[in-house]
């Protein structure tokens, strides 16, 4: 009798070790993260401000985690594709997301259905960076300046080109099309990259787009640049003049990136992140590649992120009322 009771306890102390093992072995791996390659997902084309500054940050991480930091590209839907993929992948740390700020602040209000919920689906972790956008005109349009432009395009039937619907290009157009009166059409595309190119070949009239990608084809004299939306002039086009001090008084718009990770990811886990990232924006190698893109580092912990989105999310639900924007 005795002999079958030690045999019951053996047996109750393998299953009780067992399972504290199985609840160790997440914190441990979450400990020692990360011991493989890292996926970052972009949300736009390979071209885009969104794809560029994301290869930037993978280069410096990859140093600083020691682990190779992989860019992904899943365009789509404003961003909405590379949303799901990433909300449904592992909680684990090796699939996160570099997000445009219009993803998290503008397509909740813009999307009637989503495959995601970008406030419980996500954990944010920080902003990385933001930067100014570049009003520039197709070399077929007839003006030298954004006084002419706007002119001019309140007497033609226009179009503007954006990475997509409820973009952080998309919405600076918006922006700035309503307060200059201009009775513009949209004309979305799946990035960035492709409505430059339309841009280009004129086969779109104008755009307001991220600086960082719409600065090399100004530079070249394959698009004509107007005006920049920072209340400053921009280092990387310091001919060109800003909106306030050239057309619009007091106007402003810039982007902004963040990054974020699957919802449940272990905290210790996206700390490393948190770190890593500070690390590598305030490298003088990412800061002079930041600079040389029009970029400028920002990093922020969770809840100011946090409340930053909340707060960009209010502004951005009574702009789309207002202007009656939406989206399938």
């Amino acid at each position: 009798m005795f002999k079958q009771d030690i045999s019951k306890l053996g047996k109750k102390f393998l299953l009780i070790a067992g399972s504290l093992a199985l609840l160790a072995s997440p914190l441990a791996n979450a400990q020692n993260w990360p011991t493989k390659p890292i996926k970052l997902v972009i949300p736009f084309a390979a071209g885009g401000t969104t794809d560029i500054l994301g290869r930037l940050l993978a280069q410096q991480l990859t140093k600083d985690l020691g682990q190779n930091v992989i860019v992904e590209n899943k365009p789509g839907a404003g961003g909405n594709i590379a949303a799901e993929y990433v909300a449904q992948s592992a909680a684990d740390g090796y699939t996160i997301m570099l997000a445009s700020g219009s993803m998290l602040t503008v397509n909740p209000s813009l999307y009637k259905k989503l495959p995601v919920n970008y406030a419980k689906d996500f954990v944010y972790i920080t902003n990385v960076a933001s930067g100014p956008m570049l009003l520039s005109v197709s070399n077929k349009i007839p003006v030298k300046n954004i006084a002419e432009f706007i002119a001019y395009a309140k007497t033609k039937d226009l179009n503007f080109g954006s990475a997509g619907i409820g973009s952080q290009v998309h919405m600076a157009e918006e922006n700035f099309t309503y307060t200059a009166g201009i009775p513009a059409t949209h004309v979305p595309y799946k990035g960035e990259s492709a409505a430059l190119n339309d841009l280009v070949a004129g086969q779109i009239d104008f755009m307001v787009g991220n600086l960082t990608a719409a600065a090399g084809f100004a530079k070249a004299g394959q698009i004509k640049p107007l005006a920049v939306t920072s209340l400053k002039r921009s280092k990387q086009l310091p001919d060109v003049p800003t909106v306030a001090e050239s057309a619009i008084p007091g106007f402003e718009s810039t982007g902004w990136f963040g990054l974020v990770a699957p919802a449940n990811t272990p905290k210790v886990i996206t700390d490393k992140i948190y770190v890593a990232t500070v690390k590598a924006v305030n490298s003088e190698a990412l800061r002079t590649s930041l600079d040389l893109n029009g970029l400028t580092a920002v990093v922020n912990n969770q809840k100011e992120f946090e409340s930053q989105v909340k707060a960009e999310s209010v502004a951005w639900e009574k702009v789309i009322k207002g202007r009656n924007i939406s989206a399938q």
